[in-house]
């Protein structure tokens, strides 16, 4: 059985400026979380079972968050977003190659733009196959497919919602 994990980079945040010693806080502006808000609508009518990760930077939780809502309200239940540092920007991308292996189908992760070309330019030298263009966009999304846990054989991505 084909099983999808989703990896996506988190949505538009505000300039780096004003957080020079640390940057975790800076949140998505306007224009990001209507990106998260769209992201939501494709992405919950595929990944209902799987669980919500995310590197502990603001921006990335907060990308996932309508998601977070909109399963919620389909399942019943209250599905949260849940920190992962290995998910955060300048990581080794194997201990993420990891993490995403081990993950039920229709989960999803966000983290970001140092971190998901490196997760997929490792996972091109195990043998995945990298189908398409590739897309690195604020809010785009990455679909990595394995049909055993061993690893994924196949990935593609999606560009950001418009």
């Amino acid at each position: 059985m084909t099983e999808r994990v989703y990896l996506v980079r988190h949505a538009k945040a505000g300039h780096r400026d004003p957080f020079t010693d640390d940057d975790s806080p800076r949140p998505l502006t306007g224009s990001g979380w209507t990106q998260a808000r769209l992201l939501a609508g494709v992405l919950a009518p595929l990944v209902g079972g799987g669980v919500l990760l995310s590197s502990r930077y603001t921006r990335c939780r907060q990308t996932l968050e309508p998601l977070a809502e909109v399963l919620s309200g389909a399942h019943g239940r209250t599905v949260g977003v849940l920190d992962d540092e290995r998910l955060v920007e300048g990581r080794d991308p194997i201990p993420a190659i990891e993490l995403l292996l081990g993950l039920p189908d229709g989960s999803v992760a966000s983290s970001h733009g140092d971190v998901i070309p490196d997760v997929i330019a490792a996972l091109d030298r195990r043998g995945c196959r990298i189908v398409g263009v590739p897309h690195f966009e604020k809010a785009s999304t990455w679909i990595l497919e394995r049909d055993d846990p061993s690893g994924f054989t196949r990935a593609w991505s999606w560009p950001p919602p418009t």
